[in-house]
């Protein structure tokens, strides 16, 4: 039986293997490793922190995460394979209220981006 999220140790265990699942999925780590060129010993540690904060309340993250997205190429084939990705990691690792969280949070986050890059690119 899979167990909940509680611990900065299981934050860790979703991002790696979320990101590990982004790294070889064809429409998604061009974006990540070619377009953003994302260094990811200085980028997983800032994603444990925005989870940590996220998921267990623990404050860790600083930071403006909109901003950086917005000059990816991205369209709403790139969001819906990230929600997809995550939901299915989530679904892999995790069972219960927190994990049900993460994946409503997930979505969430993404449909705001989505949002404010259309916005934001009708208005520029």
């Amino acid at each position: 039986m899979k167990r909940d999220i509680e611990t900065e140790a299981d934050i860790i265990l979703l991002v790696d293997t979320f990101y590990d699942k982004v790294n070889q999925d064809e429409l998604l780590s061009p974006v990540f490793n070619n377009f953003a060129q994302v260094n990811w010993q200085t980028h997983l540690p800032v994603m444990y922190n925005f989870w940590n904060t996220v998921l267990l309340g623990k404050m860790a993250y600083r930071g403006q995460p909109f901003p950086k997205h917005l000059r990816l190429p991205i369209e709403v084939k790139h969001f819906d394979r990230w929600i997809s990705l995550f939901s299915h990691t989530i679904d892999t690792l995790f069972e219960g209220d927190k994990a049900i969280e993460a994946k409503q949070k997930a979505t969430s986050i993404a449909r705001v981006f989505q949002i404010k890059m259309k916005l934001f690119n009708a208005v520029a």
